[in-house]
């Protein structure tokens, strides 16, 4: 697996494919195999005739763990994209983030829009702006010493897909608390590249997916239906509305 170093981090990543650039960005807990490989997204998306990026961020999968939560703020994470196109010799891409990297994405379509040729938001919607997503129940279920000392509903749900991907539990703690940083409801509507906001019907996680394309101006909604936010990931709808988002992009 190809690697490179971005200061003292390392990055895995996969790069396939030839054509236009996509760099995909996976979600909190998974890793570019779950979020992006086993779903058949990276060979989709190579058939659609795109060089397809995706990289383990930092903490997840094959990339360096870390412990202390403030190397996880947003802005480093998403950095750490920048620096993998670098290192790649990118100049510009289209990116599609899930979740959690939706929020890095949403970072680097603000500011460093002069990389970014279209954004895929992909399991975020108005929690990008007004919270959503996993909070400290989360990061507490993942500290305890079993699944069985997890009560919360939602803390269970992520404990559970940890385990399943075996990630380093103690490394996503420091991640989720380290990235919790919203984006405003301003920086939000001061995007200025294409937008594609797919979100699962069911997704209780993301938030509305329409209230934040009311907000980013020209953006485009994808409903993902009876979805939620773990099963969006593979969906064909899902699928066959990003290619063609990104065939309108040529």
């Amino acid at each position: 697996m190809p690697s490179f170093h971005h200061g003292d981090v390392e990055i895995a990543y996969i790069d396939e494919g030839a054509g236009e650039p996509i760099v995909l960005v996976h979600g909190f807990a998974s890793s570019k195999n779950v979020n992006w490989i086993y779903p058949t997204w990276v060979s989709e998306l190579v058939k659609a005739g795109r060089r397809v990026v995706a990289l383990d961020n930092r903490g997840h999968g094959e990339s360096a763990k870390l412990y202390d939560a403030a190397q996880y703020e947003i802005a480093n994470m998403a950095s750490d994209v920048i620096a993998l196109m670098d290192h790649l010799g990118i100049a510009r891409a289209d990116i599609m983030g899930y979740s959690l990297g939706s929020r890095m994405t949403a970072i680097l379509a603000r500011e460093n829009a002069d990389r970014v040729r279209s954004v895929i938001l992909g399991g975020i919607g108005i929690g990008l702006i007004e919270g959503g997503g996993p909070g400290e129940a989360v990061a507490l279920a993942l500290e305890v010493p079993s699944l069985d000392d997890v009560t919360d509903p939602v803390g269970r749900t992520f404990r559970a897909f940890a385990d399943q991907t075996r990630s380093d539990r103690r490394a996503l703690a420091a991640c989720l608390r380290g990235s919790r940083r919203l984006m405003t409801r301003e920086e939000a509507a001061g995007m200025r590249v294409p937008v594609l906001i797919a979100v699962g019907s069911k997704d209780e996680i993301a938030g509305s997916a329409s209230a934040l394309g009311r907000i980013i101006p020209g953006s485009l909604v994808l409903d993902i239906p009876n979805r939620d936010h773990m099963r969006a990931v593979g969906d064909k709808v899902y699928k066959t509305g990003v290619i063609d988002f990104l065939s309108r992009r040529k």
